[in-house]
């Protein structure tokens, strides 16, 4: 969901009739659902869209996980204010308080990168244009899909009614290390939602780290979203979509365009080529290493959106992101995870979640997620696909049973792209993430 608005959404419009009689008068909005969505199935585990909600504290909204929850695989907790080692991979808990590491901090004498900004409309754009805008009511976030409905047989394929083409014009920022030789040759990573204050520290990390000698000297490269957020919205289509598209808009239309704008040269090796993100952008990161390996295989992401927030529908993933690590929850049928002709998972049985139907890939994955992240945020979703700390629970578990390198981070006293976690652990996630990359 879309990060900037973290503890709540503004809600939707509760009735509109009303609204006539004064045209003056402020909408009513509710807040987002956050808890067990009407009318869901969490009894009955054999029957399709199941919501299990074992371990759940629902005083709190979104409801409190317990990171000892029997659903989730095991996990070594770690003392407060203890982080995972650089070399360590598997499952860990942290928290639960969350200070800014030392490297947010710019320091004296460490050499500073420079900031080059340029834009990028969607009448530049041959892959994402035209846009597409999603008509909300004025003042009442993401109003039109949270007061729309799903098919009559299909809780998980949302009627979006109110999105249109329109035209985006997004910020690219390009971060440019201290001492850079023209015409070198340099690591990157693609950051997803850029502009977010999640970033608000990153120069000064990334100076830090580089001086350290952490993390080699990169070139990192903020790109703004398309605007607005989930089914219906131009970020949502690029962020949440399970394919390629977005990483051929990254690789086709925006990197030639920051080799020009900045005057730095970007490696091709795959091994030299990261991607972050947050929320929809974190589940983004990981699919562009996912269908694109040739391209990247670093990704690290905060509350990444495993879960199904694909759109438009599509019969052959139906669950979206969710299909990473587990099955459409829906009835039985065919799914044949078949996109463009091609079948995504060769070596499964039709409709087999998709890392686990495949050889590992040459992917090393960094995520978090808090113990208070997103539930059911759309009161119109019951489609048992839609809790984002169960899914990155269940990413852990194939990641683990593939034998990818990975390290999942389960944060205490954290909410979804909790920004003091993100402030406590992006510096020691960038090390973990570049770990193997040449030294310089």
């Amino acid at each position: 969901m879309k990060i900037r608005t973290l503890a709540v959404l503004a809600g939707i419009l509760l009735s509109l009739p009303w609204a006539t009689r004064s045209a003056m008068a402020q909408p009513a909005c509710v807040t987002q659902n956050m808890a067990v969505p009407p009318g869901a199935n969490t009894s009955d585990r054999a029957s399709p869209f199941f919501i299990d909600t074992t371990g759940l504290d629902f005083t709190t909204k979104p409801p409190t996980r317990d990171p000892k929850n029997s659903l989730y695989p095991k996990a070594t907790e770690l003392g407060d204010g203890t982080l995972p080692a650089a070399s360590a991979d598997g499952n860990f808990i942290i928290g639960p308080t969350h200070a800014p590491a030392p490297e947010t901090m710019a320091k004296p004498g460490v050499p500073q990168g420079t900031t080059v900004s340029f834009t990028l409309s969607s009448d530049d754009s041959t892959i994402y244009n035209p846009g597409l805008i999603r008509d909300d009511v004025p003042g009442c976030t993401n109003s039109s899909i949270m007061a729309t409905t799903t098919t009559s047989a299909d809780k998980s394929n949302m009627i979006v009614t109110t999105s249109h083409p329109g035209t985006w014009t997004r910020q690219i920022q390009v971060y440019v290390p201290a001492n850079y030789v023209r015409g070198n040759e340099m690591p990157f990573i693609v950051l997803g939602d850029g502009g977010s204050t999640a970033y608000k520290d990153l120069s000064a990390i990334l100076d830090n780290l580089i001086e350290q000698r952490r993390i080699p000297p990169m070139i990192a490269i903020q790109i703004g979203n398309g605007g607005q957020d989930a089914q219906g919205s131009q970020r949502g289509r690029e962020y949440d979509a399970v394919s390629g598209v977005y990483t051929q808009f990254v690789e086709r239309e925006v990197l030639p365009l920051v080799e020009q704008q900045a005057g730095v040269k970007l490696t091709k090796n795959p091994g030299g080529r990261a991607t972050l993100g947050l929320s929809s952008s974190g589940a983004a990161a990981f699919t562009m290493a996912w269908f694109h390996p040739e391209l990247y295989r670093r990704v690290l992401a905060y509350s990444p959106t495993m879960v199904n927030q694909q759109w438009p529908y599509d019969p052959s993933l139906r669950g979206g992101a969710w299909e990473y690590h587990s099955p459409w929850a829906g009835p039985a049928g065919p799914n044949l995870n078949v996109k463009t002709g091609n079948v995504i998972s060769p070596s499964g049985p039709p409709g087999s979640p998709l890392i686990p139907s495949v050889a590992a890939k040459p992917i090393r994955f960094w995520f978090e997620v808090g113990d208070q992240d997103l539930f059911y945020p759309n009161p119109v979703m019951a489609d048992g696909m839609h809790d984002w700390v169960l899914a990155a629970e269940l990413m852990a578990k194939v990641l683990a049973d593939k034998g990818y390198h990975y390290q999942f981070v389960f944060a205490r006293n954290a909410k979804h792209v909790d920004r003091p976690t993100v402030a406590q652990t992006l510096p020691a996630a960038l090390e973990w993430l570049w770990k193997g990359y040449p030294a310089p």
